[in-house]
């Protein structure tokens, strides 16, 4: 079953004092592009989420953010009451009558005014944050299968586009032979030589050999089935798919080079138009 590196999840935590929202989005990228935002009292525990978020998202350009929201009555930024009374003092001393609150408005924006007492991690709020992350992750794992999913019916209609295109071009193989023969003797007779009859059937079927598509035919039916095989096995990745589409274009290259008909140069040109849309797709699986 593949999966698509597109997907987002979200859970989210109320404590008694504050409220967790985890939120993880992820995008297709060649590897993995890992971004982690989170509140720099819980940085020190952030290599260990990074390993965590690696090893169950694998690849993607990834954004990992934590929210804290301050539900209840404690906060970590306090006012620097001494600061704060020097700068009034200060202010006094310039204009003697000044306005107390005016006065106050103005301390409390001036440098130093409020500081920030470091936080430490509470064990108990983090085994809890914890369950919230796997909730998460969890989240944007279903995200992506159902992705997955849509992708998979994507390729199978894509794979079965190419089959058809396929069929219809060799169904007009007898067709194109007979044209290639009739040129080639139409030739001959305009430059009005003898030709010994034996030697202009070897030289025919040499030509014709040179043109047949029936090996391409069938690796590429090899390709298109192996590709179906990987989609559906527990092994499926990007990568592997995007070799397989790889193969599937050289024998389709080859076909068109060999075709020498119009109608069927056609059909090989929708061909490859399937196989590009496979190709734009493949880079959003895992």
């Amino acid at each position: 079953m593949i999966q698509s590196m597109t997907g987002f999840g979200k859970a989210t935590l109320q404590l008694p004092s504050k409220k967790i929202t985890v939120e993880v989005k992820s995008l297709n990228s060649k590897g993995l592009d890992l971004n982690v935002r989170m509140p720099s009292v819980y940085r020190e525990l952030e290599l260990g989420l990074r390993n965590e978020i690696a090893l169950q998202l694998e690849r993607g350009k990834i954004d990992f953010s934590i929210y804290v929201e301050m539900t209840g009555e404690q906060t970590s930024t306090k006012i620097n009451v001494p600061i704060v009374k020097s700068y009034i003092s200060q202010m006094k001393a310039v204009i003697a009558d000044a306005d107390e609150t005016e006065l106050m408005k103005m301390a409390v924006r001036m440098p130093d005014a409020t500081k920030t007492e470091r936080d430490e991690i509470d064990e108990n709020d983090w085994a809890e944050i914890q369950k919230v992350i796997k909730e998460a992750l969890q989240n944007i794992a279903n995200f992506r299968l159902d992705e997955g999913k849509s992708l998979e019916q994507e390729f199978l209609l894509r794979i079965g586009n190419i089959r058809q295109y396929m069929t219809d071009a060799l169904a007009l193989d007898p067709e194109r032979v007979q044209a290639i023969k009739d040129r080639l003797q139409t030739a001959i007779e305009e430059l009005k030589v003898n030709v010994d009859e034996n030697r202009f059937e070897q030289e025919l079927i040499y030509y014709l050999e040179k043109l047949d598509i029936t090996e391409e035919k069938v690796r590429l039916t090899t390709h298109l089935d192996y590709f179906i095989e990987t989609i559906k096995g527990k092994e499926a990745n990007g990568r592997k798919l995007g070799f397989i589409t790889q193969e599937m274009g050289r024998e389709i290259n080859t076909m068109g080079s060999k075709a020498n008909h119009a109608q069927m140069q056609k059909l090989v040109v929708m061909m490859k138009d399937e196989l590009e849309k496979i190709k734009e797709q493949v880079l959003n699986v895992l």
